[in-house]
């Protein structure tokens, strides 16, 4: 009879020990200290330019950013979208929406033969989508909210 192969033992895995683990870990955690710290630096000084960057961004005064104003206050009264400064739901506040939809109608009303083309139309169009949605949002039901 023949004799069975014999099969080589498995090799067993083999721990390899990182002595130096500890001293690298601590390396890295100056390093990310260190950035940290520049970050930091960093963020000190664009806080300062931001603020003046800031002023410059905001767009100049003009009719048209009256109406889009106006038209946004409303739209957020609408319940359209929320409030960026809550972190709520967006709140139905209708006598908020109707006031600020009222005031472009003085504008409107107060404005008439004095506007540019482009301008009375901006101004038109603005008061009609609100008015669509007001009556849209008064049919759903929601009760008007007290300010």
């Amino acid at each position: 009879m023949a004799e069975p192969e014999e099969k080589p033992a498995p090799e067993e895995p083999r721990l390899v020990v990182d002595d130096d683990w500890k001293s690298q870990v601590e390396a890295e955690k100056i390093a990310a200290e260190q950035m940290r710290q520049q970050s930091n630096a960093a963020e000190e000084g664009e806080e300062e330019k931001s603020a003046a960057d800031e002023a410059t961004e905001i767009p100049p005064a003009s009719f048209t950013m009256l109406i889009s104003m106006i038209s946004t206050q409303a739209v957020m009264s609408l319940g359209q979208f929320a409030d960026p400064s809550q972190e709520e739901k967006p709140q139905v506040n209708l006598q908020l929406a109707k006031h600020n939809i009222d005031m472009l109608g003085v504008l409107e009303e107060k404005t008439k033969g004095n506007l540019e083309t482009d301008e009375s139309q901006l101004l038109s169009n603005a008061l009609h989508e609100l008015r669509m949605l007001y009556v849209a949002t008064l049919n759903q039901g929601s009760p008007p909210a007290e300010s």
